[in-house]
């Protein structure tokens, strides 16, 4: 893979190279000083990934994300030295299209390699996603529903852009909202209390991370909060796990959406954002084919026109909306 670093301290530059020679595929092709330099060295040669820093002069990160995105597109990792006091300026730049954020590995001491494997692991999956490894076919389950009670429910998920988009979307929605909402965004757990307290804080809703044995519940948005994958058990409760091992997408959007449609016994609406790959499209068709409303974010509306595209392309989405008509027509939904 072809990578450019975008950080104006040495010593973390340094360390950025040293972790990517652990992997002889990976090419540094290009290093910026900061975030204005990084906008004109993409737009001369766009690389596969760009680490990006947050903290630089004349540009920071997040404002080079913004532009890069909009300007000459690729997969953007942020790369922080201090993620508790940069969490919001973290979910503004995913917000704008970046695909995660990792620690800048420590490769002063005890065992380098060690400290390059979470970044190279991110590297790892964005390769996957770039060439779509996560494309696989799923066979529908069949349908095994509890007692005819009229729940209601909103299975939310996003990837790239999506803090942003979620951020819009939970904005148009009343403290008083009658359905429960589950959230699923490819986001590390490390930074998903963050994430939770951010869009708490930014929407006015009740947002927090979901615990392992407690429902979905109206008055309350759940956000999934670890790496394992969520899903929604045939008793209405919900359920961390790390099956499927072998799925890229972490927490994965399809397992959840498949876990709705073979178990919710209620109403519900499934949604999908913006976002890299393929990942919620077929559990997006699953739960179409149950007879639930699904929508999916349009392309002049999504940072990254990724999985939404998926989604329409294989028919999983009954409407096509953009961002900001999302909301509207959940409140239309559920105020009948």
């Amino acid at each position: 893979m072809k990578i450019a670093i975008v950080n104006d301290m040495p010593m973390a530059v340094e360390a950025l190279r040293r972790a990517l020679a652990f992997e002889p595929a990976h090419e540094v092709v290009w290093v910026a000083g900061n975030g204005a330099e990084a906008v004109q060295r993409c737009a001369e040669y766009t690389p596969d990934l760009i680490l990006m820093d947050l903290i630089m002069p004349v540009m920071d990160g997040v404002e080079a994300t913004r532009r890069i995105m909009a300007e000459t597109p690729c997969a953007i990792v942020i790369v922080t030295v201090d993620r508790q006091q940069n969490v919001h300026r973290v979910f503004e730049a995913m917000g704008h299209g970046a695909l995660d954020v990792v620690d800048t590995p420590a490769l002063g001491a005890g065992k380098p390699q060690e400290a390059a494997a979470p970044l190279l692991r991110k590297i790892m999956n964005i390769g996957w996603l770039m060439g779509d490894g996560g494309n696989r076919e799923r066979a529908a389950p069949s349908p095994l529903r509890g007692s005819a009670s009229r729940q209601q429910l909103i299975a939310i998920g996003s990837s790239a852009g999506g803090p942003a988009a979620l951020e819009v979307l939970l904005k148009g929605l009343p403290r008083d909202f009658p359905a429960a909402v589950v959230l699923v965004q490819h986001v590390d757990q490390v930074f998903a209390a963050g994430m939770a307290e951010w869009l708490s804080s930014a929407s006015g809703l009740n947002v927090r991370l979901a615990q392992e044995g407690e429902p979905p519940q109206p008055g309350t948005v759940l956000l999934a909060g670890t790496n394992h994958h969520i899903r929604l058990l045939k008793n209405g409760t919900l359920a961390y796990t790390a099956e499927p091992v072998n799925e890229i997408y972490r927490p994965s959007i399809d397992v959840f959406f498949e876990s709705v449609a073979l178990y919710w016994s209620g109403d519900a609406v499934g949604v999908l954002l913006t976002g890299m790959g393929r990942d919620g499209a077929q559990g997006l068709k699953l739960m179409r084919q149950q007879g639930y409303l699904t929508i999916a974010q349009d392309q002049p509306s999504s940072a990254v026109y990724g999985m939404p595209k998926a989604a329409a392309a294989i028919d999983a989405a009954v409407e096509i909306r953009p961002l900001d008509k999302i909301a509207p027509r959940l409140l239309e939904i559920f105020s009948k």
